[in-house]
Parts: C-alpha cells; sequence; structure tokens
C-alpha cells in the first residue's frame, strides 16, 4: 500500500506508466460481455448484470465461478471456458478506447522521458488475436515490458489483486536502464510508477504494489458502485466486494450490462474523484487525463 507519510503534493514526478489491456486500451470487456450473454441466453438465462460483472472482472477462476453463481449457469468453470473460447473472432475487431491513442502518443513524446509497460490478465496469444490489427497502438510498448500471465515470470507470482505483476513490470523497466546514465536512468520506485487499470481488483493491486493509480472505469462500473468510490481507490477490495455481493443477493431489480454504439461504454459529462491520500484517482475517460497532476511535461 502508499507511504502513509507521503501526500499527493509531496509525491515524486510519475517517471512510468504501466496500462492494463481488457476495458483500458482497448474495448475487449464490451466483447467478453456481449459473449457471456449468447452464453447465457443459450441457457434461457437473463443478460449480465453489472452487479455481476463487477465481482467477474480480473478475478480469474473466481470471477468465473461468481459469474456461474450470480447467474445460475448449468456449467463448470472448465466448461465455461471452453464456450468462451469458441468465441474469440469479435475479439480481432477490438478497438481503442477514447483518449488511448492521443494518451499514449504524449506520453512517448515526454520529456523527461515517461516509460511505458503494459501487465495484463490475459495470455501473450490472446493479447495478439486483441490487438495484431492495432500498430498505431502497440507500437508504443516493448516486448520486454508486456507482462501477462502466461510470462514465465508470473509463473511463481500472484495474479491481481497482488501487486506481484505491476512490481514485475516495474523490474523489467528497471532492467532496461542504464544506472550510470544520469537522474533519468536510475532504477524506478513504485511511488514514480503510475498504474492505469478499470476493474476493481486492478486498482487494489496497484495499490498493494505501492503505485499510484488512475481508475477508469466503465459507465455500468461507475454506476454500481456509486458511493463505493474511495474504498475502491483506496484498494478496498474485500469490503467493496462484501457490498456488491449483498446488492447481488438482494430482491431489488439490477440493471444489465449496457454497451453504447460502437461498444466503447463510455459518455457523459466527466468526473474526477480523489482518494484520500491522494494516491489514486477516478476518471471517467483516458480523454481527460491531466498530465501536470503527475509532473508530466509535453513537447509542444
Amino acid at each position: 500500500m502508499s507511504d502513509g507519510g507521503k501526500t499527493s503534493a509531496s509525491l515524486p514526478r510519475i517517471r512510468a506508466c504501466i496500462f492494463d489491456v481488457d476495458g483500458l486500451l482497448i474495448n475487449s470487456e464490451d466483447i467478453y460481455t456481449d459473449i457471456y450473454n449468447q452464453i447465457l441466453h443459450s441457457y434461457d438465462r437473463p443478460s449480465l448484470t453489472w452487479t455481476t460483472k463487477a465481482l467477474q472482472q480480473s478475478r480469474g477462476t473466481i470471477g468465473f465461478e461468481r459469474l456461474i453463481s450470480g447467474t445460475n449457469l448449468p456449467l463448470t468453470v472448465p466448461e465455461l471456458r471452453a464456450q468462451v473460447a469458441t468465441h474469440h473472432a469479435p475479439f480481432t475487431k477490438s478497438q481503442p478506447l477514447p483518449g488511448v491513442l492521443s494518451l499514449l502518443s504524449h506520453l512517448s513524446s515526454a520529456t523527461p522521458a515517461v516509460h511505458l509497460a503494459m501487465a495484463s490478465s490475459t495470455t501473450k496469444p490472446f493479447f495478439a488475436t486483441k490487438t495484431s490489427h492495432l500498430p498505431s497502438l502497440t507500437s508504443h510498448f516493448t516486448p520486454l515490458t508486456c507482462l501477462f500471465s502466461d510470462d514465465a515470470d508470473m509463473q511463481t507470482k500472484k495474479g491481481k489483486p497482488a501487486g506481484d505483476i505491476f512490481l514485475l513490470a516495474m523490474e523489467r523497466i528497471n532492467s532496461s536502464l542504464n544506472a550510470t546514465a544520469g537522474a533519468e536512468s536510475q532504477k524506478l520506485r513504485p511511488e514514480e510508477c503510475l498504474v492505469f487499470e478499470d476493474s476493481i481488483a486492478g486498482v487494489a493491486a496497484g495499490r498493494a504494489a505501492g503505485m499510484r493509480v488512475c481508475w477508469v472505469p466503465h459507465e455500468g462500473l461507475r454506476e454500481v458502485c456509486k458511493g463505493l468510490e474511495k474504498d475502491v481507490l483506496a484498494g478496498k477490495m474485500e469490503e467493496v466486494e462484501e457490498r456488491l455481493l449483498a446488492m447481488e443477493t438482494s430482491a431489488e431489480p439490477k440493471a444489465e450490462v449496457q454497451m453504447e454504439a460502437g461498444g466503447l461504454g463510455r459518455g457523459g459529462e466527466l468526473e474526477r474523484i480523489e482518494s484520500d491520500d491522494g494516491w489514486a484517482e477516478m476518471i471517467e475517460s483516458l480523454e481527460s487525463f491531466d498530465f501536470e497532476r503527475y509532473g508530466i511535461r509535453l513537447v509542444g
């Protein structure tokens, strides 16, 4: 977690940005939702609700178990995984979310340099399926600093909500730096890294790594987390999930997951919420990212 002695005003300049992929850089979470709904409807189950989706995101096997339980789907986790795997074709049409390409372009040309990395729960081959047609996105990253769940170095690490994948991404960046080439090549510290995430578990992972976090949730997740934003930003995942589980089992009607035209799932007036300690913030779109807040100077 964060260093309680450091406030947002005393935090150092961000020198590295580490990005999740699904639902953060590309609209693949909406594609997953469409696939889940096709499977649910084939068993005469209603569409996925955002309460269930929030509990499922970035949670691996636990997430699949929650999806099955929350929808009364008559499948085992392996059976559900197998059915999802038959629907991979739509991912070849994934698209960047609003603000992504502009943000990456600005960060890539920032001075002093800002190092970029990816840290995703997806696998490397599946990442290629989702992004091989998006060189304008992938060209901003180097293979060394792109980490996926099937990476050899991740096999002895824990997945999100543990902070291991983000710390490993930082280590990968540090391994590429020449420690004798000046201040900008000195090893990164966690507080100099900014994690970009869209899921509750991802935010918790960033906080567990001792890094700062920019949370950019889907509008459906924002709606279901109304009043819980500060807890999410503080990395209090268990408390948030308890509230969501209570909502899931309540008798109140729940909103189905909806996607806007184009499947991008963003819109409305922009809002920003900051954690009490200043180490994390929620923004509605990467279009509204505040470079100055993190000491990032843009060229031109």
